[in-house]
This record gives structure tokens, sequence and C-alpha cells, in this order.
């Protein structure tokens, strides 16, 4: 049988349970679902009475990934995944709408009857990284980008370590790996976020569709010069590194907007030494942030930075090299499935969007481990994610979960279709 949107759909009972889960597990600064905690693991707990309605096998894997199976006529399974973590002082959509959305689609397919394909619901583990700083930590050890001994020596604020406290919730931090197997068979994934940005508002569109994530190149930046009295040393004799970083915070600007199609590029921060008002600044460290969707792009923005620095060095008598601190490539989602997505949209509000995911998210492993992958954005307002006054219009979260129920039909149709 094919499945498609029915009546058993209610998107208002999703909006009820978003406010349940936000009274359960939030306060007056917002949500507290930190991954790990106490209030994580009662979310985590009412969840599981959620879905001890349906007819659906709940198990936990060895990364703490919690996973919902609705078994079907075939193997071949469709994913719908998200996060229930939040992080401190948190929104009350970030994550857990990508989850209850889901569970609400997966009423409405047990409710007609055996799919098709079988269906997984999947709350990831730590998305957030809030704790630890290690963020997509269930769903990178599930596509295999994941080494135990990069994270064994983390520790939150309070100086416990990440292997104690996954210990405490029953996860072991050396055979997480092994949630690689929930993957063997998955012929689809589909997430659903909140935008976390400003554009689907700014064109005051409900939904649109993520054409994938993109390639981060982060970067410290040390610029090299000569310590001299600020009182004593004449303009044109001064060696100030902070020139060098001041000319280079305006200089990324251009070469986003040369670049275009959603470039970012963001001087995060800017240390200064000796770091006194009566000396010139003899070095200056500086962090750049760069994004796009295209690899050869991406390359481009980075090339244009250290072409500028080595002219701004020259400029101003001083040194400057490069430390590379992070980088991930750019993760496109599957074409097919972003076509699948756009009539999704068209289907539930006559219009939509392409864009591309500054932030990372579970998707973008999933992505990484070779399973056929795709988001949608609903709209955020003013923009505003991880704060307290994070907030998406009810009528449109309404929207989002009539759009993934529609994709999610689509995606079980495409699978059968593969053969």
């Amino acid at each position: 049988m094919s499945t498609t949107p029915g009546a058993a759909l209610q998107p208002q009972r999703t909006i009820e349970e978003l406010k349940e889960l936000r009274a359960l597990t939030g306060d007056a600064e917002g949500a507290q679902r930190v991954a790990f905690t106490d209030t994580w693991v009662t979310a985590r707990s009412w969840m599981r009475e959620k879905l001890a309605q349906l007819p659906v096998e709940v198990e936990i894997d060895a990364a703490g990934n919690q996973w919902a199976t609705l078994r079907g006529t075939s193997d071949k399974e469709l994913l719908i995944g998200g996060h229930i973590d939040s992080v401190p002082n948190g929104g009350w959509l970030d994550g857990c709408l990508n989850v209850l959305a889901g569970l609400e689609v997966l009423r409405r397919i047990a409710a007609e009857g055996t799919p098709p394909v079988t269906v997984r619901l999947v709350d990831w583990a730590d998305e957030e990284g809030a704790r630890f700083g290690r963020s997509l930590f269930g769903s990178s050890a599930a596509s295999g980008n994941f080494d135990p001994e990069d994270l064994a020596e983390l520790k939150d604020k309070d100086g416990i370590t990440l292997p104690d406290a996954l210990k405490r919730v029953g996860i072991d931090l050396y055979t997480a790996r092994r949630a690689s197997e929930q993957l063997k068979n998955a012929a689809a994934y589909l997430e659903l976020h909140i935008e976390q940005g400003p554009v689907l508002e700014s064109m005051e569109l409900p939904l649109g569709v993520v054409l994938g994530t993109f390639g981060v190149e982060r970067y410290r930046i040390i610029w090299k010069g000569q310590a001299a009295h600020s009182g004593s040393t004449p303009m044109d004799k001064r060696r100030d590194a902070l020139a060098g970083a001041a000319k280079m915070a305006l200089e990324i600007r251009d070469i986003a907007r040369r670049a275009g199609n959603g470039a970012v590029c963001t001087s995060g921060g800017v240390v200064c030494r000796p770091g006194i008002v009566t000396s010139v600044v003899e070095t200056a460290e500086q962090l750049l942030d760069q994004r796009h969707l295209d690899p050869d792009t991406l390359a481009q923005m980075l090339q244009d930075a250290k072409d500028a620095s080595a002219r701004f060095a020259k400029e101003e008598k001083i040194d400057v090299t490069w430390e590379r601190i992070w980088n991930i490539e750019p993760i496109p989602f599957h074409p097919d499935l972003i076509e699948l997505c756009d009539q999704a949209i068209l289907e539930t509000c006559g219009v939509s969007h392409r864009l591309p995911s500054g932030p990372l998210h579970d998707a973008a492993e999933v992505c990484r481990a070779g399973v056929p992958t795709i988001m949608l954005f609903v709209q955020s307002l003013r923009g505003i994610s991880h704060n307290k006054i994070e907030d998406t219009k009810e009528a449109h979260i309404a929207l989002s979960v009539e759009a993934l129920d529609r994709l999610a039909s689509k995606a079980i149709d495409w699978i059968v279709a593969q053969g």
C-alpha cells in the first residue's frame, strides 16, 4: 500500500505537545533539556510515554540515540529525525519540533496500517553539544565520523568528564560507534527544523527547502607587529598588529559579497597583546569563520582572505600566519528529495523557496554516511534561536507538520520505486 496524508494527522496536537514539553522541561529562562542531564532524561521518558500508544518498537542505541520503529512490509527504512536536547535557556522549538512533528507523522502512518517500508523516528543524542562543546554526538557516532579518543578528555563547566556523564545515563563512550548499525537499512532521512535565521521571514514565506549545509573553514590568523609606546611612537613608524586584523575584519565583508549565494564570513574575535592603552599592539590573534554551500567558492573565499592578509601585512609592515582550527566540507542534500520536498511545500502552502543551512544539523551527519537526506525549514520570527524568545507562528508550525507528512508519503513512494 502507498501512504497518503490523511485525516489522522493532527498538527494542532503537535503544537499542544510542544507546549506540554515546554512546561515540563523549561523555566522562566527557557528550555533546559541539556543532553545527559536529569531534565533531558525526563524529556525522553515523556516521549516514550507518547510512543507507548503506538505499535512501535522503542530502543536506545549504543550512542544514546532513541529510536521508535514502525515495521513495514519491507526492511528498507524511512528515517525521520531530530533532537529533544536543547541549549541552556533555549527556545521552545529548536530540535524538539523535529521530533514531535515526526511523532505526529508516525501516528498518521500507523493509523493507516502496515506501511510499505519500515518507518523510524530517531531522537539523536546531544545534537547541540552545549555541555561539552562537541555537537552532533549521537548522529556522528551513527555516521562513523567519531573518534572516542578525541572526546575522552572533554569536561563540562563543573569539571565532569564526558565519559562520566555518559556512564550516568547508560552510555559507554568507547562502544558508541556501534550506533552505525542503525543506518544499515536506511533508504532516506527527513528532518524538519526551524530556520534559525531571517530569510524566510524577510520573504514572508512559511516554509523552505534546504539545499544542504554549508561547508566551513575556521582559522586563527596571527598578526605580529612591534610593541611600542603609544605616546612617543609616530603614526608612520608603527607596526600595529591590530591594523592588519581591522583591515581583515572589513575585507571579509566584500569577500562574502563577491561570493554571493548565501556566503558568510565572520571575524568572531580578536585578542590583542599586550592589550594596554599605552602600547601599540604587538600581537593580534583573530578568529575567522567562512561558510558556503559550493566547495569551489568556499576555497576561493579562503584564498581571497589569505591573499588579502598578505597585502595588509605588507602595508602595515607586520607579519601574518594562519592556523587552521576546523573545517568541514559542504554537504549537499539529495536532488530527488529536494524536488519531493519542494512539491510537498507547494502542495501545503502554494509557495516554496530553496535555501542553504548555515548551521550544521544531524541531517548533515546522516548524509555523510551515504543516506539520501533532505531537510525543510519553517520560518523563525526575528530569525532568533538559542534564546528563550525563539518563536514561530503557530499557523506556520501546523503547516510544517503537514508539509513533513506530505514529504514522508512522497519519500515512501520514492523508496518503493527504487526497488
